[in-house]
């Protein structure tokens, strides 16, 4: 089929798509971060919490119905839904809305993320898209959905699944998919323990976004089969797409820089040391995340806080940061910040010397602190003196240490008396 290319093509597409965005998982690779919020609600960035970039993506790219499903440990996540999202024109049919889990299938929650859909049909029928975009809520990347939707629509796909290259040591963490000339995917593996490479890139394997385009009546005819039966997990990596490739049309979408066809910017934030990692390539001169992007902001409720300010010029005690970001309401007071990513409201007091580290919102640093490689998380309170990130034994007693060396503090941790070996997760 010639594709079409319009843009009236392609926005009369995303007006009549409706996005699922899947929030609602426990996120415990986060460890403790996820010990009192759900993953898509960690910060992000400096400003922004992780979901606000699949629903910047959905906004900024024509698709104004959006559902946000949500279960474990939700209450910040809808507070801040609530408070940033509330600005959509209901009168233009426009919306995010928040759908906690219910129990109306039965006794049980969400048993997966397919019967998370399944069990909120009747709300998708209510408003009738023509087309569903399923999104996972906690991954950061900047995407027009529109062309993925067209490419769907043209292919005459039954479902289209969006791909990243990703290395093949790396791969068992997603689904993998193997595809023909055609773009059709001919086989799919969730989490294989020996993933297969793509053809001609040994090192390299096609890995599963998360991110699925179904036609609306398939979609619930494949949902209420799986729902029927007792073996399946009720998961969309696991079961729907596996079973849907065997008879019906499921095709890849690369998710590739339009003008150069590189591989575009996706992480998974889902570990500790990936979550760190993506947040330090962010205050690199040129980060592959352009967050300064107009033509793509990515949108956010923020605190009214005042411009950040860096105080005391004198020699050991001045307020100073170098190669990092700080966003608005922190203090620098006599302190030094180096390659660092400073969130909203946060003190750093003097003679302190914070390195390659992530503040998260309304955190304290005291007088005299060395803290390197690290994590702190929000509303911490980290006393005078304290040095963090040079001595890995005595780190584990009171933290979390990654296998890379990167230092996890929560206020929890803080408070609790020190253990030998590392702070168990509470997540």
């Amino acid at each position: 089929m010639k594709p079409r290319k319009s843009g009236r093509f392609v926005s009369q597409l995303t007006r009549s798509t409706m996005a699922i965005v899947m929030a609602g998982g426990r996120g415990e690779r986060l460890r403790n971060l996820t010990s009192y919020r759900a993953k898509p609600a960690v910060p992000f960035g400096g400003k922004f919490r992780i979901i606000d970039f699949s629903l910047s993506n959905c906004v900024n790219s024509g698709i104004r119905q959006i559902l946000v499903l949500t279960q474990y440990k939700s209450h910040s996540l809808i507070q801040h839904v609530r408070r940033g999202w509330g600005t959509m024109r209901g009168e233009l049919g426009e919306f995010v809305e928040i759908v906690p889990a219910q129990q109306k299938m039965g006794e049980w929650w969400y048993r997966g993320t397919a019967d998370a859909v399944y069990q909120n049909m009747d709300i998708i029928e209510e408003y009738g898209p023509e087309l569903i975009l399923v999104l996972a809520g906690d991954h950061i990347y900047k995407m027009d959905y529109g062309p993925m939707v067209a490419f769907h629509v043209q292919r005459e796909a039954d479902v289209t699944v969006g791909v990243v290259e990703v290395p093949v040591g790396k791969a068992s963490q997603y689904g993998v998919m193997t595809i023909d000339g055609e773009s059709r995917v001919v086989r799919f593996a969730e989490k294989p323990a020996h993933p297969e490479p793509m053809p001609g890139r040994e090192d390299m394997a096609l890995a599963s976004m998360g991110i699925y385009v179904f036609n609306r009546a398939f979609l619930r005819a494949r949902l209420e089969e799986d729902a029927e039966r007792q073996e399946s997990a009720h998961d969309f990596g696991r079961n729907i797409i596996p079973d849907t490739i065997k008879t019906r049309r499921v095709f890849a979408y690369p998710f590739q820089n339009v003008e150069t066809q590189a591989q575009a910017y996706w992480r998974d934030v889902g570990t500790v040391d990936a979550f760190y990692e993506a947040n330090m390539e962010l205050v690199h001169v040129s980060p592959e995340l352009n967050l300064y992007d107009e033509d793509w902001p990515i949108w956010t409720y923020q605190e009214q806080v005042p411009c950040a300010k860096f105080v005391l010029d004198e020699d050991g005690r001045r307020g100073q940061a170098i190669n990092s970001m700080v966003a608005g309401g922190s203090i620098i007071s006599g302190a030094t910040v180096e390659e660092t990513l400073v969130f909203y409201n946060v003190i750093v007091d003097e003679q302190s010397h914070i390195h390659r580290s992530v503040l998260l919102p309304h955190v304290e640093i005291g007088r005299r602190c060395r803290v390197r490689n690290a994590i702190i998380d929000e509303g911490c309170l980290i006393p005078d003196d304290t040095i963090i990130g040079e001595d890995r034994a005595a780190d584990e007693t009171r933290f979390h240490v990654t296998d890379n060396g990167i230092v996890l503090v929560t206020s929890d941790m803080l408070n609790a008396p020190a253990v030998h070996g590392k702070v168990e997760s509470g997540a």
